[in-house]
């Protein structure tokens, strides 16, 4: 090797062994041409309460506003529905056939207009005629937005990280006009321009009067009277200093303060005396400190923008102390419509694979947003555990409202109580990757706990002593046909409830709840095993195969996102996972979506299946993703990757494909799921040889540690370890035979497995 060689590869592993992670290069910003004639090909802005979209043409600019926490929630059909169609009515219905009847019950209330999340109407900027974008650019370091024009005239626009408010500024033209646009003065120009909404149903369905609209000097505003007493307020204000136009926006209802409209209106007229300049530089600061909590480099420009960006999505879209993301995020559709799906909380993958790709990336508050959530909603929580459940405990609904209310749906998922065993492993992540102890004991183990009675409350010992579910049901498989309803328990239902009770059993120990670890670990088991044909195949339940194409991964979730079947658990478990992917790659993916691929690279990365992996994450990011890098559900190249060619945007793909990165570059999970402090740190576990350089820096793996490596031309030459908290740290050697030199004394290794003790804080480093 070359001296010079040598010295710059020195340098690049003393950065990745000190903090250094690096700020997004401005060559991953997202750069579009104009125009940008739709919504969802937008700009994505945002600051966790408010969102908005930046696009235009010509000499129009628009701004797309949204905030997290406007909703309708008003029933439909009968106040509390679910109240008076149970659970346990509904498997009585079930047992004599009367399938349509519980349809009736269960789905019919999703067949509404409401509850649903709620637009907030645009911002449209008239410039001078003669003016013409040329293009638009997400800057990601500092999270901004511009537009850029042929004459070289430039608006930039910044969703204050410090602060509940948006400013634009223009700056080489004047504008000739700003309008306010309502909600529902955007479905009327929709309808004249385009005839019409094109997904959710029109907003003119949830019969709000007009808005009432003010000025006054340079400030607008509109007024909605929505539903249930909400109320709130669009603001904007206008000044001119020398030759540039700034613009504050923000959003107020009825939930900030009783005088809603003076509260804007403060808030816009401070933004507006400190100027851009002043407002961006706390904004930086903010980004700054979230970029450097992680990053990581791959040689694949596509794949390297799109983590950028999803990482980015946690920053712009999930913040502490703001709504956590619903299907959309703060980026409801702005197309005279009301959002796909009501731009709800689905609780059957949705919002557990947006909250997925925060832990190893150290995102914490941003995921804890969404942990919050479901602890502030505890009791509502427990009010349906109690009202349709007929337990103890608590459960949250499959398809719920910002306010936990659930929307019904599909009744196999939407009412099912295995989607909260799903959501409390957010719970059992977050302590993992954290090891925060406090957290553990304060809210992971009692919201999970309480999951746990109420699944005990519900499951019954059949003949043979086998815990079993009155209902079941693997998502979506069958949509919502009869043959839907699965002889108890599917493997999905199986999956999911054996990993919340090993995972209560760990955290149980971990608290110390002696008596709590019995009675976990004896669910856990009464649950029996999993459902295989003789060649190890994964089934739907005891008798259903799956045997054609389908885009929910549900009855193979034990494989990912849950480690229960696993390479290191013996030749079985190994059958299991050959047999099961054989299985799922004849029936094809005709009837996938966006998701489906971005799922099955990270299980793939998980079983070791680096080629497998990244070939699903190269087809998601080229066809199922737009230019702005919003992840829709159907082929866009209309290629043959899916039957499925619709655009709906949702989150949960872009997720999901940022953290099969993750996957792929390092991992750290049990095969002993259910024994405390068992965790093995896995350093590119599934690395394809296309990626022959890569690294990461402060990923985070569980037990609290911070890892840093880097790959060159297909070998690890360098990594190094942080422990959180004392404890001994376990290391796969996948090193290719080669032996590490560490950088401390008393290294051990049992088996393939180098193991070490740390005191907190305490760093290990190995170089090849």
């Amino acid at each position: 090797m070359k001296p010079f060689k040598i010295i710059l590869l020195l340098l690049n592993l003393g950065c990745v062994f000190t903090v250094c992670a690096q700020i997004p290069d401005a060559r991953f910003n997202l750069l579009l041409k104009a125009p940008i004639n739709t919504w969802d090909e937008a700009i994505p802005l945002g600051n966790g309460l408010m969102g908005g979209l930046l696009w235009g043409e010509d000499n129009t600019i628009r701004l797309s506003l949204d905030r997290g926490d406007l909703w309708d929630e008003r029933t439909t059909g009968e106040k509390e529905w679910w109240k008076k169609y149970t659970y346990q009515k509904g498997a009585e219905m079930i047992a004599q056939k009367k399938f349509s009847t519980v349809n009736e019950w269960w789905d019919g209330p999703y067949n509404g207009v409401s509850p649903t999340k709620l637009p907030a109407g645009r911002i449209e900027i008239k410039l001078p005629v003669g003016q013409i974008a040329k293009s638009f650019e997400l800057k990601l370091a500092t999270a901004e937005g511009l537009a850029y024009f042929k004459s070289g005239a430039v608006v930039r626009a910044l969703y204050s990280a410090s602060e509940p408010v948006a400013l634009l500024s223009v700056k080489g033209t004047i504008p000739d006009a700003v309008d306010l646009l309502s909600t529902s003065d955007v479905y009327r120009k929709n309808v004249d321009e385009k005839g019409g909404p094109s997904s959710g149903g029109s907003v003119s369905k949830l019969g709000y009067p007009d808005a009432v609209k003010g000025k006054k000097g340079n400030a607008q505003w509109y007024i909605q009277e929505a539903a249930e007493g909400l109320k709130y307020c669009v603001y904007i204000e206008k000044k001119v200093i020398n030759k540039e136009t700034l613009l504050a926006v923000t959003i107020t209802s009825t939930s900030d303060a009783g005088d809603f409209l003076s509260l804007a209106a403060k808030r816009c007229m401070v933004a507006l005396a400190k100027g851009y300049e002043a407002n961006l530089k706390p904004h930086k600061q903010w980004w700054n400190a979230f970029w450097q909590k992680s990053s990581v480099s791959v040689p694949d420009t596509a794949v390297q923008k799109q983590y950028n960006l999803v990482q980015y999505f946690y920053g712009a879209a999930s913040r502490l102390n703001a709504p956590p993301m619903p299907l959309q995020g703060v980026w409801t559709a702005d197309n005279g419509s009301l959002p796909p799906w009501k731009g709800d909380y689905h609780n059957d993958l949705n919002t557990q694979m947006t909250y997925m790709a925060y832990q190893e990336s150290g995102r914490f508050d941003e995921g804890a947003s969404y942990l919050n959530f479901l602890w502030d909603r505890r009791d509502s929580f427990r009010a349906f555990a109690k009202d349709f459940y007929g337990t103890k405990g608590l459960a949250c609904p499959g398809v719920m409202s910002y306010s936990g209310q659930p929307l019904g749906g599909w009744g196999q998922y939407s009412m099912s109580p295995s989607m909260s065993a799903w959501s409390a492993h957010l719970f059992y992540l977050h302590w993992a990757y954290t090891a925060d102890d406090k957290f553990l004991k304060e809210k992971a183990y009692p919201w999970s706990s309480e999951v746990g009675e109420c699944m005990l409350g519900l499951l019954k010992k059949d003949a043979n002593g086998i815990l079993k579910l009155p209902l079941s049901s693997s998502p979506e498989m069958f949509d919502n046909s009869p043959k839907a309803w699965l002889e108890p328990n599917s493997n999905y239902d199986l999956m999911s409830l054996k990993m919340l009770f090993l995972s209560l059993k760990e955290m149980a120990e971990a608290c110390g709840k002696s008596s709590d670890i019995k009675k976990w670990d004896e669910a856990a088991t009464a649950l029996g095993d999993f459902h295989t044909k003789d060649d190890g195949t994964l089934l739907l339940d005891a008798n259903n195969e799956l045997k054609s194409s389908h885009r929910h991964l549900s009855n193979i979730i034990g494989l990912y996102p849950f480690n229960l079947i696993t390479t290191e658990n013996g030749e079985k478990a190994t059958q299991i996972i050959d047999a099961s992917l054989k299985s799922w790659d004849k029936l094809g993916t005709s009837q996938w979506c966006g998701y489906s691929f971005s799922w099955m690279s990270c299980l793939k990365a998980r079983v070791g299946d680096a080629e497998g992996a990244v070939k699903d994450l190269d087809i998601f990011v080229k066809a199922f993703v737009l230019r702005n890098g919003f992840h829709v559900n159907g082929d866009q190249t209309k290629s043959g990757f899916s039957d499925f060619t619709y655009r709906p945007f949702t989150l949960e793909g872009n997720f999901l494909a940022s953290q099969a990165v993750h996957e792929m570059l390092l991992q750290s999970w049990s095969s002993a799921p259910g024994k405390i402090n068992t965790g093995v740190i896995r350093i590119f576990p599934a690395t394809p040889e296309k990626w022959a350089n890569a690294s990461f820096t402060n990923l985070r793996a569980e037990g609290g540690y911070k890892v840093s490596a880097i790959r060159k031309n297909n070998l690890t030459v360098g990594f190094s370890i942080v422990a959180s908290k004392a404890g001994k740290v376990r290391i796969k050697d996948n090193f290719d035979g080669r032996k590490p030199k560490w950088s401390i004394k008393n290294v051990n290794k049992t088996g393939d497995v180098y193991e070490v003790n740390l005191i907190k804080g305490q760093k290990v480093s190995a170089s090849f």
